[in-house]
């Protein structure tokens, strides 16, 4: 066993380089190699997040709505969440100072918040930081998506705004590539790298070297980018056929406006229709949809479905939106 040669625990060099070229380049984020480090996905870096904050006042701001898995892992690891509500313009920095002011962390989508899809706001991004450097504390910005962006202005990463290195940026690789290769990274700061790490090896060690050296030559070699221009163009029609569908055949009943980002949309209802009612019926109809109101924690719930548009080839679009009809009787 001695003739083993382990990886680094922070993973392969090669491929923290790729990722470092890489979101410089498309969000702006500011690091060195040294500084990212190579995980499983985004549950893993929340999960090293949460083991490296010392203390037993865990007082941590979720969105609210947000994603519940992410909520699941906080109260798992003994933190005490504070829900935050999330308006048309991002979570509400100020709502969530006045709820939790000395909180240790926040947990956020910013650049497509799950599940509403908005954006923060640059005013309230900035809000942010100034808070989390006043009070110490650490925002965590989740970038599930940034990678399919289909107009405008790319968003600036909170990351590279950010001054007083305060901002733990997550992303991930298995959405831009595929589920199964389970490799994604945590941007840290200089202050908290040593502590990460440490966690990151007593998990599970090492990511896998194999796939880690892969993804490192597909990204070096110019194929991850150009992949990504491929997925970017047909995730954007695929997009455009199902909001087409949606308001041609259920234009009377929900209220549809294209994101700007991301692999899903969220067609709001009209005339007090539930959306775990119709969430129920689809699936009866072989139509799998999420009611947005179970993901809210505390804030008042709109109803809403959540609908992807990733992965399904454009022709099959317009079909499945007509068993989804059916679903509202009609």
């Amino acid at each position: 066993m001695g003739g083993i040669t382990l990886c680094d625990p922070h993973g392969l060099l090669e491929l923290r380089r790729s990722v470092r070229d890489y979101l410089h380049a498309a969000r702006g984020v500011r690091c060195e190699p040294e500084q990212v480090v190579i995980t499983a996905g985004t549950q893993q870096a929340v999960d090293i997040v949460t083991r490296v904050m010392q203390g037993p006042d865990k007082e941590i701001w979720i969105e609210d709505p947000g994603y519940s898995l992410t909520r699941l892992a906080l109260v798992a690891a003994g933190a005490k969440v504070c829900p935050i509500p999330v308006d048309q313009h991002g979570v509400n920095v100020a709502e969530g100072i006045r709820r939790a002011p000395k909180a240790r962390a926040v947990f956020i989508t910013p650049s497509h918040q799950f599940p509403k899809g908005v954006a923060l706001s640059m005013a309230r991004r900035l809000e942010l930081l100034v808070w989390a450097r006043e009070s110490g504390a650490w925002i965590v910005e989740d970038d599930y998506a940034s990678e399919f962006r289909y107009g405008g202005r790319p968003l600036a990463s909170l990351q590279g705004l950010d001054e007083a290195e305060r901002v733990i940026y997550i992303g991930t690789l298995n959405k831009a590539l595929f589920p199964g290769l389970r490799l994604g990274y945590a941007v840290v700061p200089p202050s908290l790298l040593r502590a990460f790490v440490i966690a990151r090896y007593l998990m599970d060690r090492q990511p896998s070297s194999l796939c880690q050296a892969v993804v490192a030559a597909f990204m070096e070699e110019g194929h991850f980018a150009a992949h990504i221009r491929r997925m970017r163009e047909t995730y954007r029609n695929q997009r455009d056929a199902l909001v087409a569908a949606l308001r041609r055949r259920l234009g009377d009943h929900l209220t549809v406006d294209p994101p700007d980002q991301g692999m899903h949309l969220a067609a709001y209802t009209r005339r007090g229709l539930s959306d775990v009612t119709i969430e129920r019926a689809a699936r009866e109809h072989g139509i799998v949809v999420r009611a947005m109101s179970r993901l809210y924690v505390e804030a008042a719930a709109q109803s809403a479905l959540i609908l992807g548009f990733s992965g399904y080839p454009r022709q099959i679009i317009a079909p499945a939106v007509a068993r989804l009809a059916r679903a509202f009787g009609i």
